[in-house]
């Protein structure tokens, strides 16, 4: 057991460091530094099922990181929270095939309403439709799943959310966020406490 635990996670951490690391993060970084910091919009992120999950962990990420950002569920738009969307934002969605029928229907819907909000997507697979659809794309290098039937989302939604983190580390040094800019936005918990406390502030209570 011992030795398929280190198999397991070896596969995970060989995913990770094989992610392709190409110019498209440059764009990406660039396009929501434009939309969200100086055109005043925000990142509308979005993904079906465990995809879905991440996107919404992003979104809470970039958000108490100083870009603001909300979570879309592709089948919820379809029943008026496509409304959430304003002119200066820009999307995110995440599908591991390219070919989530959900988020192919949520940015035809997009295109109705505002077509020209750009879209960046993260996916397994660049000869897919979003791919073709994306002003930017990140590839995560489609890596095999450690699951022993080899489908349920495990190292590809891994290295989903590790491609998540680069962009908010990198969005974080770009706009130069600050402890005291985070405590602002996180006052709560332990977390709230530290940034209070790095940041000279008083500490208060730990909840």
């Amino acid at each position: 057991m011992q030795q398929r635990v280190r198999q397991i996670l070896a596969q995970e951490a060989e995913a990770v460091q094989n992610i392709p690391v190409t110019e498209s993060y440059i764009e990406v970084i660039e396009l929501i530094y434009k939309h969200v910091h100086l055109l005043r919009g925000k990142l509308v992120t979005s993904g079906m099922g465990k995809a879905g999950q991440i996107a919404h962990d992003i979104a809470t990420t970039f958000s108490s990181t100083g870009t603001p950002a909300v979570f879309l569920h592709p089948s919820e738009a379809q029943h008026g929270d496509l409304g959430v969307l304003q002119a200066n934002d820009l999307m995110l969605v995440i599908s591991n095939s390219g070919k989530t029928r959900e988020i192919i229907e949520l940015l035809e819907l997009k295109d109705n309403l505002f077509p020209e909000i750009p879209v960046v997507v993260i996916t397994g697979n660049t000869s897919c439709p979003l791919w073709e659809k994306a002003a930017a794309g990140l590839f995560t290098g489609g890596p095999s799943e450690v699951c022993p039937l080899g489908l349920t989302p495990t190292t590809s939604t891994t290295v989903m959310t590790v491609i998540g983190d680069v962009l908010v580390a990198l969005m974080m040094e770009k706009i130069g966020f600050t402890a005291a800019e985070y405590a602002k936005r996180h006052h709560g918990g332990y977390l709230g406490y530290k940034s209070r406390a790095s940041s000279g502030g008083p500490g208060g209570d730990i909840y």
